[in-house]
């Protein structure tokens, strides 16, 4: 009997291990499902976060070299040569008439200060005319 006793005390106690062992294992893994459910949310929350920040950088970008950056196409792109070093069309003829100044730093003062007027006037295309008017200081 001492025997079947010792063996019963030991069965005891193995079924009380394993009794602790079952309700750690559903404990550890009742907090992984929770830690998947917060995960979850973190990681949303991650997300958001990391497209405001691609959306703030583009805007800051766009806002620091906006040359670069995509624009809408403007209205009527018009063909043809344009005034050295602008975006202002002009005639073959005034094109001909600036290759004409000779000192490079005069040729450029009157090509801009040709442009301004031009801009300021609302010309969309600078003939010999407006040139002449405009290049005279």
């Amino acid at each position: 009997m001492d025997e079947q006793t010792n063996v019963q005390e030991r069965l005891t106690n193995v079924e009380d291990r394993l009794a602790r062992l079952e309700n750690l294992l559903v404990s550890i893994d009742e907090k992984l499902d929770q830690k998947q459910e917060s995960s979850v949310v973190e990681t949303e929350n991650t997300e958001k976060f990391q497209e405001w920040v691609t959306d703030y950088v583009s805007m800051r970008l766009q806002q620091l070299v906006p040359e670069t950056c995509d624009h809408p196409d403007e209205t009527a792109v018009q063909d043809g040569p344009f005034l050295d070093n602008t975006n202002v069309p002009c005639t073959e003829e005034v094109v001909h008439r600036v290759k004409r100044i000779p000192i490079p730093f005069v040729r450029e003062m009157v090509v801009q200060r040709v442009a301004e007027n031009a801009r300021s006037a609302q010309i969309e295309r600078v003939d010999i005319d407006f040139f002449e008017q405009a290049a005279t200081f």
